[in-house]
């Protein structure tokens, strides 16, 4: 299939609503079917749904239903192509306390990477723009468990690396700010070990994640 213009593919874009329900088309290609593919969000709420049944722990899962809203586009600026171009994020889960969002676009960083963190649009012009590729999961669940809503939850632990990639707990579940006092005492008294910040929740097919402050 030719490369189309990005002024091509607009003219292909089309938002309307369909019995009540918002719905998206935007020019995703599968590699068998030269059609735009239909994002709506009994979709996104499908996906998220299928994520959380694989979740091991009802702590997380009541703290992401907490936060999850009804999904909606927002377009964002995407800041790798023509200048004023922009792609429609749909905003999923919204943590009232930092302002923080994850949203789904099949664009830019998509479709191998659909789930990004965002900030929500009371922040700064600057900031409504779609990000870096550090920011943009393949799973809704990996973007939450980088996202800072995750903090709040008691699910933290230091986690030994040895030098063959074998990681260990070595604390039980605790708050994000004291797990990150105990791997800084770690690693001051141990300035050749790796410590991490991880934790053991079960899901999909993952467990004892890691993260950075």
């Amino acid at each position: 299939m030719a490369r189309m213009s990005f002024g091509s593919l607009r003219r292909f874009w089309d938002c309307f609503a369909a019995e009540g329900k918002q719905v998206l088309f935007w020019p995703c290609f599968h590699r068998s079917l030269d059609l735009p593919m239909p994002v709506t969000t009994s979709v996104l709420k499908t996906l998220i749904e299928s994520e959380l049944a694989g979740v091991s722990d009802a702590r997380v899962i009541q703290h992401i239903r907490g936060m999850l809203i009804e999904p909606h586009v927002v377009l964002r600026n995407w800041d790798y192509g023509e200048p004023g171009q922009q792609y429609p994020c749909w905003t999923v889960l919204r943590d009232a306390q930092s302002g923080g969002e994850i949203a789904y676009c099949e664009y830019g960083f998509g479709p191998r990477c659909p789930w990004g963190l965002m900030w929500g649009s009371g922040h700064e012009e600057r900031n409504q723009s779609m990000g870096m590729d550090s920011a943009w999961y393949p799973a809704f669940l990996d973007a939450f468990f980088e996202s800072v809503a995750s903090v709040d939850l008691p699910i933290w632990k230091v986690i030994g690396v040895e030098a063959d990639g074998t990681r260990t707990p070595l604390t039980d579940e605790g708050a994000w700010d004291a797990t990150w006092h105990r791997i800084s005492e770690l690693r001051t008294r141990n300035p050749a070990g790796r410590f991490e910040c991880g934790h053991s929740i079960n899901f999909g097919s993952k467990s004892d994640s890691a993260r950075e402050a």
